[in-house]
């Protein structure tokens, strides 16, 4: 198939395209700049310049393409509406342009806080107060002759190279001289290893029904203490519990999502696919590439 990646130089879209291409596809990637492309190019992939503001740009990807795969968000956390208002226009554009045509359509969405406190499964739809609406937006599609599925990312997608979550903690740890985890640490993350997530997206692509859901992660929950002492033992400093009063102090903005307790388990997905993730875990992974 030829495939039309938004997102494809980016952390996750850097995987995903060569491992289409391994597999014997060809690939079309969004790239909103000359660094972008550049990246998308080295790939092996073509290049479509456009971004998520351009509908258009996103039109006429989708039309030259067998399916798509969306991987491009616009991680602005201090407009979290906003960017889930462009995303739904963005995968409005995708559906509308595939609608009636039997294509795929895989949107990215993730497992962070949709059923806080509960091992969230494949079949718990979207929290409903959430502005993320991925999911609702694209689902809508499945009814509408689009082969339209959704792959929910890990917290931690992790690898040599990671530049998420994870490394931001880091830095905070490394700055405060301290590493910390929020009350007692032991709200659990869901994690993945980026080429494991890839693949999932790949068999996504070529063989979800309509209306899946499938959870790229490779590990249930790792204790957000657990990631703090690994912090500590890369960097050389003490770690600490911070009250809950105290995070957003010593945390910033990712306070409160390094506070909640998310994790997901993707029994079903490895099931129905035959997914099985290979790849280290997350603290193995921050052992040996973090520090």
């Amino acid at each position: 198939m030829k495939i039309f990646v938004t997102g494809a130089s980016g952390w996750v879209g850097s995987a995903v395209v060569p491992e289409l291409l391994a597999a014997g596809h060809q690939v079309l990637g969004l790239a909103r700049s000359d660094k972008s492309a550049d990246a998308v190019a080295a790939a092996g992939a073509d290049v479509h310049r456009g971004d998520l503001t351009d509908l258009d740009s996103l039109r006429s990807g989708a039309t030259d393409a067998d399916a798509v795969i969306h991987l491009a968000f616009h991680h602005d956390f201090d407009n979290f509406t906003d960017a889930g208002e462009l995303d739904r226009a963005a995968i409005t554009a995708l559906g509308e342009t595939l609608a009636d045509s039997g294509q795929p359509l895989v949107v990215t969405s993730g497992t962070a806080g949709h059923a806080p406190g509960q091992v969230l499964r494949e079949d718990q739809t979207a929290n409903p107060q959430s502005p993320r609406v991925s999911e609702q937006a694209a689902l809508a599609f499945a009814d509408r002759g689009v082969r339209v599925s959704i792959v929910r990312l890990a917290p931690s997608v992790h690898g040599n190279g990671d530049y998420g979550f994870v490394p931001h903690l880091v830095g905070i740890a490394r700055e405060k001289g301290i590493s910390g985890y929020v009350g007692d640490g032991a709200n659990r993350w869901s994690a993945v290893h980026r080429d494991d997530a890839a693949h999932l997206f790949r068999l996504a692509v070529e063989g979800a029904p309509a209306g899946t859901v499938l959870h790229a992660t490779g590990e249930e929950g790792v204790t957000t203490r657990a990631i703090a002492e690994t912090i500590g033992r890369g960097l050389g400093v003490a770690v600490t519990s911070v009250p809950a009063e105290n995070a957003m102090d010593h945390f910033g903005w990712i306070a409160g999502f390094f506070s909640l307790d998310m994790p997901a388990g993707s029994a079903v997905t490895r099931e129905r696919f035959g997914w099985q993730p290979t790849g280290i875990g997350l603290l193995e992974d921050m052992e040996r590439h973090y520090f």
